[in-house]
């Protein structure tokens, strides 16, 4: 009865353990270019391209993170240590962007990166707001 239990799950082991290694190393090469390019290790040139005039409309060069929220790009790029620039374009039908990584980057084809960040479990907080009115009960004015 044991061995009718213990069959199902090897073979159940087995099947996950095939379909994970059903990966090609370019999707995890190209997974790994990605986070190193979100974590501002990669120079990219971007290009904003009028489709109609043929004309450049911005170009954006350095260590940058692009999000397509499919009717606007946002680029995020670090211009210091701890200073980020934001940048929106929309893209319309005549609208249209390319982004191009200028350096080559060293990253693995045969294991994924994992970044793990301590320090963003907690967040900075800022108070905005008057110390007085914390310290006032609002339903004791209320019914006065």
């Amino acid at each position: 009865m044991k061995i009718t239990r213990i069959i199902p799950a090897i073979l159940t082991s087995v099947a996950i353990a095939a379909a994970a290694g059903c990966v090609n190393d370019a999707q995890i090469a190209s997974r790994n270019l990605s986070m190193a390019a979100d974590n501002f290790e990669i120079m990219r040139r971007v290009v904003f391209l009028n489709g109609i005039t043929d004309t450049y409309l911005l170009s954006i060069e350095g260590l940058c993170s692009i999000t397509d929220q499919s009717n606007q790009l946002e680029v995020t790029c670090q211009v210091g240590e701890t200073e980020y620039k934001k940048h929106f374009l929309g893209l319309s039908d005549n609208v249209t962007y390319f982004a191009e990584q200028l350096d080559g980057a060293q990253v693995s084809a045969y294991h994924y990166r994992v970044v793990f960040k301590p320090q963003a479990i907690l967040p900075d907080i800022d108070f905005r707001g008057s110390g007085e009115e914390l310290l006032e009960n609002s339903s004791e004015n209320e019914s006065r």
